[in-house]
């Protein structure tokens, strides 16, 4: 999850991980015999230096072989991205205690897969599609999880501007954090906004009870350097997307689980799964908060699959009507970069008579 795009830039943290994954290789070796394992990945052991490390993980450059078939290396890599984003719904599932062993097994194959120079181009095209299957399967393990903690997301009006005292962002899309972050934060006199992917919580009955939840703050990812620069409250990064810090709020922005950034406090877990937030608390009470309520301005979110399809009739009966006419299904976000807005403009550009999927 930590290797996914904007999610942890420390390298101490990547370090760590490093020479943890070193133990787990170590105390797996114990169990089982290595005879007859040929493939270097199997048989490598991690550098003693930073400096090693950094020449051997040329070795692990998706070019490094240029005489690979383009395919294969093609397909190999859109399995790799899709094990990333299976980890991250895995971590976040296995955070609250629920798993899929179906997921777990296929993960352990699909990551041998990647280093087995005898499968054929079709037998990874096969392999890809299985990696879609499982991506299905573990995000219907985290909505199962969700829904049984946070109920299911229901249509819920949320506020988009700003209210009066002291405040806490909450960005990323780890609920788990965020309810911590609520009861800890309880009768403080402290606002909690979301960021970003944190938006759809609102629609959660068992987060929105919270009085403190008041609205969402920004816009997309991508211009939180702008939206954070001297802002007068904390932000709690819970999951991607983070982007460099601005000297003006590193010393207000803090991490959590797998995100990082060097030089910026990450808050960690306890033996039992709990958080301590009060380091953050204590700092925006400390920076008082924005000075002056603005204009209630209200956008709708909650429609999970279940809200939806409580209207299916509704639906079908305008899709017999020639109501609606297309469905589209926008599963990205716009990039960093200027001119990298395909999916606001393609959403902007839909006929009227659409629904879209996100």
């Amino acid at each position: 999850f930590m290797t996914l795009t904007n999610v942890n830039f420390d390298p101490a943290a990547h370090l760590t991980k490093l020479k943890k994954s070193q133990e787990i290789k170590e105390a797996l070796r114990k169990k089982v015999s290595t005879d007859g394992i040929k493939a270097p990945e199997a048989l490598y052991d991690l550098a003693a230096s930073t400096e090693a490390m950094l020449e051997d993980a040329k070795k692990a450059g998706i070019m490094y072989d240029e005489n690979l078939n383009p395919d294969i290396r093609s397909v190999r890599e859109t399995i790799k991205y899709g094990l990333k984003g299976i980890s991250a719904y895995s971590h976040q599932a296995r955070f609250i205690k629920h798993s899929s062993d179906e997921v777990d097994n296929f993960y352990f194959k699909a990551l041998a897969a990647l280093t087995d120079n005898d499968l054929t181009l079709d037998d990874l095209i096969k392999l890809l599609v299985e990696t879609g299957e499982k991506s299905v399967k573990i995000m219907e393990t985290l909505d199962t999880a969700n829904n049984g903690l946070y109920s299911s997301p229901t249509p819920t009006k949320v506020n988009v501007n700003i209210k009066k005292g002291p405040f806490i962002i909450v960005s990323g899309h780890d609920l788990k954090d965020l309810e911590m972050l609520l009861q800890q934060t309880e009768g403080k006199g402290i606002n909690i906004y979301t960021h970003g992917e944190m938006l759809p919580s609102h629609g959660y009955p068992e987060l929105n009870k919270y009085p403190h939840l008041v609205g969402n703050f920004g816009s997309a990812w991508q211009n939180q350097q702008k939206e954070f620069d001297n802002i007068p409250g904390c932000i709690l990064m819970t999951t991607n997307c983070l982007m460099k810090p601005k000297d003006s709020y590193q010393d207000r922005l803090f991490s959590t689980s797998v995100v990082g950034w060097d030089r910026i406090k990450h808050i960690e877990k306890d033996e039992n799964g709990h958080k301590d937030f009060s380091e953050v608390i204590n700092k925006a009470l400390e920076l008082g908060g924005f000075k002056e309520d603005e204009e209630v301005k209200e956008i709708l979110v909650g429609f999970g699959h279940k809200a939806t399809l409580s209207h299916a009739e509704t639906i079908i009966n305008a899709v017999k009507d020639g109501k609606v006419k297309h469905f589209f299904l926008i599963g990205g976000c716009d990039g960093a970069k200027p001119g990298r807005n395909y999916y606001t403009e393609f959403a902007e550009k839909v006929p009227k008579d659409s629904i879209i999927l996100t």
